[in-house]
């Protein structure tokens, strides 16, 4: 991936509608002259597919696009492995923008300042305002400094998610079936500490019980209520009750530590906003 503080960082476009597309890319290069729009996509699945081979910078998404929606797009684009022979903080999670026409999606859900919004049709100043936030965003980035505060980008899908669904709430997870030495072992999800990914396996553990299940993280940010399972790495979720306390060790990152468990658990870098002052 490009360097975050580079002259021209790159950019993907996702809109069903061409014109759309073509109005966003002009006003773009009005406002922001330097940067790359390097993909269009037409679909959610397009847009994934992008990010994953071009790894820009930053991708605006429509948010009601057919096959996936953008909300959707955003959670399969957050979850996207590392490059090969790229560590997980040499390569961020993209900046996200949504393009939306429906005003009351852009209002609460986007002050967190996880994430922006564009709304149809892209108005010069509007647009100004979403390209000074990102390049704020980036030039942090650049320098180390931590993220934003408060919930991250996983918690703001959920939101979104129940917006664009409303009366459809999301069924959480509340047992694991997971394996136990030679056993299968039904455990509460209120009883989980944290889960830890491997490349074939997630590892669930609680204060006594040590267990395995194929099912990767990407799948359990879904499947968990974001109140109670914070993502913290691109393989590790963590129970926010069981958090005791965040230090930084000798590089500067920021560690967790976990109530009746003593593994240490890394934040990678576009999760520090969870602990913003820490």
């Amino acid at each position: 991936m490009n360097s975050p503080d580079t002259l021209a960082p790159r950019a993907v476009l996702a809109d069903d509608e061409r014109l759309m597309r073509e109005q966003l890319r002009a006003r773009l290069a009005e406002v922001w002259p330097a940067l790359q729009i390097v993909g269009e996509a037409r679909n959610g699945l397009e847009a994934v597919e992008m990010v994953a081979a071009l790894r820009p910078e930053i991708v605006f998404l429509d948010i009601r696009m057919p096959g996936l929606t953008g909300v959707e797009a955003a959670r399969q684009i957050a979850q996207l492995p590392p490059r090969e022979g790229a560590g997980d903080d040499d390569e961020p999670l993209p900046e996200i923008v949504f393009i939306t026409a429906y005003d009351q999606y852009a209002v609460e859900a986007f002050e967190q300042g996880v994430a922006d919004y564009v709304l149809k049709p892209a108005e010069r100043d509007r647009l100004l305002l979403t390209v000074q936030r990102i390049q704020q965003r980036l030039a942090a980035r650049a320098s180390g400094a931590e993220g934003p505060p408060g919930p991250h980008l996983q918690q703001l899908l959920h939101r979104l998610s129940a917006r664009l669904n409303p009366g459809q709430a999301p069924a959480y997870l509340q047992w694991i079936q997971a394996t136990v030495g030679p056993a299968i072992q039904m455990i509460p999800v209120d009883e989980v500490l944290f889960f830890i990914s491997d490349e074939k396996y997630t590892r669930v553990q609680t204060a006594q019980v040590e267990a395995l299940i194929r099912k990767p993280i990407k799948e359990l940010v879904d499947e968990l209520d974001p109140r109670l399972f914070w993502q913290i790495h691109r393989s590790t979720l963590v129970a926010v009750k069981s958090i005791a306390g965040v230090t930084r060790d000798f590089r500067g990152r920021q560690i967790v530590s976990v109530k009746g468990h003593p593994e240490k658990l890394e934040v990678s870098r576009s999760y520090t906003g969870l602990f913003k002052g820490m």
